[in-house]
């Protein structure tokens, strides 16, 4: 799946409506790491999007990096995806919708489900506090990974 053009260009101008709206500067590392991240499925790390916008920014610090992606949260533009014992994936996708991770390869792909989205949550989970959202995450093996341990043949 990828992000489709009319997607991509409607998350930067929420984009740049939210820093305009703060009263904060688009810079070009802004605008370039918010792109990077805007127009990917794969839910990258901060690693990740450092390296690819590194490509066309020489100069971009990993520092500004992670700046920037909680900037993004901060504003609201990205969520995150894991547990803080693991490394931080980030995700523009900001409508209702569930994970499928993949335990050996790290694969992460977002889907939709009418059901999880109106799942009935136990007493027990709102005695915590207010429900305000609802995230499955489905782990297993991907297709790909599946394959690859098909042609593994045992000696």
């Amino acid at each position: 799946m990828i992000i489709h053009e009319d997607e991509l260009e409607k998350r930067l101008g929420l984009f740049q409506k939210a820093l305009r709206d703060r009263g904060i500067k688009l810079t070009h590392q802004r605008l370039e790491i918010f792109r990077e991240i805007a127009s990917r499925i794969d839910h990258p790390d901060a690693e990740a999007v450092y390296r690819s916008v590194k490509t066309r920014l020489p100069t971009v610090s990993l520092d500004t990096v992670y700046r920037t992606l909680h900037l993004l949260m901060d504003l609201g533009l990205i969520g995150t995806l894991g547990d803080r014992f693991t490394s931080t994936r980030f995700d523009p996708n900001l409508k209702p919708h569930h994970h499928f991770l993949c335990v050996r390869c790290g694969l992460a792909r977002d889907f939709e489900s009418s059901e999880l989205d109106n799942l009935d949550l136990p007493e027990a989970a709102e005695g915590f506090g207010k429900v305000i959202d609802n995230n499955v995450v489905v782990r297993g093996i991907c297709n790909d990974c599946m394959r690859a341990a098909e042609t593994v043949k045992p000696r």
